[in-house]
């Protein structure tokens, strides 16, 4: 009876684990969704770092340990990985899961269509990644994919083969799903907002994913567009779009790809920013400086980033010099804005560190030496002096890899007790913030310097000119003590999933509506809502009664279009149906 009995919990349990999984793979809610793109980004995000380990051990010292054909494909895959596969979709995690509970939606407006784009960037990233398992090896090309090097023209001495097109048609896919995305969270906001939430009432984080949304629909089919007329050049259907020898134009690839590409920077780092927004109006205990400017900044991020592509190109000299400097000089001055509201959130403020505060300050360290050494590439002088040198490697990684990563793990700290009930271990917390962040400045400050020193970049080997192979080895140190912070993170989720302290349904004391609901949420996200009388509803909630008499306590009065305000309700099962 004993056997029976143990046979049939065996059995029950075997199905209930089937059942949980297919409920997974099935589900079509939006916070599931978020956690799928968060679990796949960052086991993506691994494979990218294992990548770096590789090429940052070839360039420790003098001497080649892979081959330059192996190196290529590294550094290739490298920077896909981490830019399509990683930094792009993680973004696209937290928007997936946080927006819609920060407006008071039930989900997002298309809820099936939300599930076919994740779906569909999965497929694309698999794709992209055994493309190592194709015959001729995989893309080698760098992940700008340049033509003619990505094209058999008889002048290659090593033809790209399939490897190439499965990274084309991959990217293709990826971009597909981002526009499926884009289009689901502008609706989402647009439309399924809860009453009183009006546009100025919004927290930052859906702010800039609003621009997000918007700068990802009118950038990405062109890279799509760009991403098929190579796909025909390199199949021989009658194409000759890049390819100099047959009569194409290899500036209009860089002129469409870096179309695209300059906006993703922003695409990449505005939900970190948002982020980092959201935590410090938490962690200062007092609302975020500047709260129009902060807006209005974000929007001319938006639309400057869509006229400075060209200063990727400066060297090639087919721009118009004179109107991409002033234009990248100018985009200077709504990213200031932005960090000048963020230190003067801080400034007097009744500051608390914990993890996810931490990793908001370094992001804000990182970023304005990002910020500096970009301002150094709008002159075009100096451009043409630094443009192949590790100057550009370091300038860029500070700006939108770490300064990105840093948002986005603060991110994982601060929503994780929203997402999993549970807290992340402080201890652990911030042992890796500091392992990663030390990690990260030994890697790309030293790379600062070696650009400075005139050390070509895209190369797997070097001359040992004084002092590059002392540096080189430092930055190699750094890449591995940045892999055992990020190893440090990896255990801290699975200790903290497993035996994490319990969270109550707002543990920091939060502001923005997905602190009013339990911990995890239920699928329908909301039993009811607070009245939303400004852009901090649940601060509202809290201290409304007491602030009334204040005659400093200022309440955002302003209203959406429909007129709405005052107290919600939840929207009911039927609303969700609709949608």
């Amino acid at each position: 009876m004993a056997t029976l009995a143990g046979a049939q919990t065996s059995s029950y349990a075997g199905a209930n684990a089937w059942r949980v999984i297919l409920e997974w793979l099935t589900t079509v809610d939006h916070k599931k969704i978020g956690i799928m793109y968060l679990w796949t980004a960052g086991a993506f995000g691994l494979v990218g770092m294992a990548f770096s380990l590789v090429m940052r051990t070839e360039l420790a010292q003098t001497g080649t340990i892979i081959s330059a054909e192996t190196y290529n494909s590294i550094f290739t895959m490298h920077g896909s990985v981490m830019i399509f596969l990683f930094l792009l979709p993680i973004g696209a995690a937290f928007m997936n899961y946080s927006m819609p509970l920060q407006i008071g939606a039930l989900d997002m407006a298309f809820p099936r269509i939300n599930a076919l784009s994740f779906w569909i960037f999965l497929f694309g990233g698999v794709l992209i990644t055994l493309s190592f398992a194709a015959e001729g090896g995989t893309a080698s090309a760098g992940w700008t994919a340049y033509p003619p090097v990505t094209l058999d023209t008889g002048n290659n001495a090593e033809p790209p083969g399939a490897g190439m097109d499965m990274w084309l048609v991959g990217v293709i896919l990826l971009g597909q799903a981002s526009i499926f995305g884009s289009v689901n969270f502008l609706v989402t906001i647009f439309k399924m907002r809860a009453p009183g939430m009006t546009m100025w009432r919004l927290p930052l984080f859906t702010w800039t994913t609003l621009v997000t949304g918007l700068l990802i629909l009118l950038s990405t089919p062109v890279l799509a567009a760009a991403l098929v007329l190579g796909f025909i050049d390199r199949n021989g259907a009658g194409g000759a779009f890049f390819d100099p020898a047959a009569g194409g134009q290899p500036l209009l690839w860089q002129n469409l790809f870096w179309f695209y590409s300059h906006p993703a920077v922003y695409i990449m780092i505005l939900p970190a920013m948002g982020i980092v927004s959201d935590v410090f109006g938490v962690f200062t205990r007092r609302p975020v400086f500047g709260y129009r400017s902060m807006v209005l900044a974000l929007i001319a991020i938006g639309l400057l980033g869509f006229i400075v592509w060209a200063h990727h190109m400066f060297t090639t000299g087919g721009v118009f010099l004179p109107f991409f400097m002033g234009a990248t000089f100018l985009i200077a001055v709504p990213t200031g804005v932005k960090m000048f509201n963020w230190i003067a959130t801080m400034w007097r403020g009744s500051n608390i560190f914990p993890t996810a505060m931490l990793f908001s300050v370094g992001f804000l360290m990182l970023f304005l030496i990002g910020g500096i050494t970009g301002v150094f590439h709008a002159a075009v002088p100096v451009d043409f002096a630094l443009h192949d040198t590790y100057f550009v490697v370091g300038h860029f990684h500070y700006t939108m890899s770490i300064a990105a990563t840093f948002g986005f793990l603060a991110g994982c700290y601060y929503w994780f007790p929203k997402m999993f009930g549970k807290f992340m271990n402080e201890g652990l917390g911030k042992l890796h913030f500091w392992l990663v962040f030390i990690g990260v400045n030994l890697i790309f400050f030293t790379q600062l310097l070696l650009g400075l020193d005139g050390m070509p970049r895209r190369i797997n080997d070097y001359v040992d000119n004084p002092g590059w192979e002392l540096m080189n080895m430092l930055t190699t140190i750094g890449a591995f003590v940045s892999a055992a912070g990020m190893m440090v993170f990896l255990y801290n989720v699975i200790y903290s999933l497993k035996w994490g302290e319990r969270a109550g349904s707002d543990p920091w004391e939060g502001t923005t509506l997905e602190w009013a609901t339990t911990s995890p949420p239920p699928a329908h996200n909301f039993d009811s809502l607070p009245e939303i009388r400004s852009e901090r509803p649940l601060f509202d909630l809290r201290f409304g009664e007491k602030l009334q008499d204040d005659p400093h306590y200022h309440v955002n009065n302003g209203h959406n279009g429909n007129g709405r305000g005052g107290g919600a309700k939840a929207p009911t099962a039927s609303t969700r149906e609709e949608a």
